[in-house]
């Protein structure tokens, strides 16, 4: 009954406070922020060489609004990660081909028509060169999906038209995270 509820993002909750203080703030957006932090290239790019041999070191500003600000793009990335965003709902990738084989045989990435083959006929259209090597955790995300299936049916094409989707949403969060990420370090707890 004491647990206290997590910030509501996108609304104006400074009322004049320009920082963090002794401010109410929850363990979720707390979490939201370190999670936007962790997915700023800046911050990555800054920090690579000590990311290598310790845990990271999360800079948390004393700015409220851009406590805020981070952890509503936080908040959102989890969502796109967990596929549970409504920015999902209108995907910018379509599972095209004119056989009726679904089976997962040969992944093929063709840039020059921006499609990714699953077989000789059907393919997933509108992913760019960026999309398909984007890499979470050393991993080619697309191409990892699809290899952990190969020989089997493509049983749900619409999850991985989402999966694009939430891919090319995060780099576009990431853009605005790094463009935002020079205030988070100016004003620091």
């Amino acid at each position: 009954g004491n647990r206290k509820s997590p910030l509501p993002l996108g609304e104006d909750l400074g009322e004049g406070r320009e920082d963090l203080g002794e401010g109410n703030i929850a363990p979720e957006s707390i979490f939201f922020y370190v999670y936007a932090v962790l997915y700023s290239n800046t911050y990555r790019e800054k920090y690579a060489e000590f990311l290598k041999i310790d845990f990271p070191r999360i800079p948390f500003t004393s700015n409220y609004n851009t406590f805020l600000k981070f952890a509503e793009y936080g908040k959102r990335l989890v969502d796109l990660h967990l596929l549970n965003s409504s920015e999902l709902e209108r995907p910018i990738s379509h599972y095209q081909g004119i056989s009726a084989n679904d089976k997962i045989e040969k992944i093929e990435y063709n840039e020059h028509e921006q499609r990714v083959y699953i077989n000789k006929d059907k393919y997933f259209d509108n992913v760019s060169e960026e999309l398909w090597n984007y890499y979470i955790g050393g991993y080619q995300v697309l191409q990892k999906f699809l290899k952990d299936r190969k020989g089997r049916t493509m049983d749900n094409p619409p999850q991985y038209c989402r999966i694009i989707t939430a891919i090319a949403k995060t780099i576009e969060i990431q853009q605005q995270i790094d463009e935002d990420y020079s205030n988070v370090e100016s004003q620091l707890i």
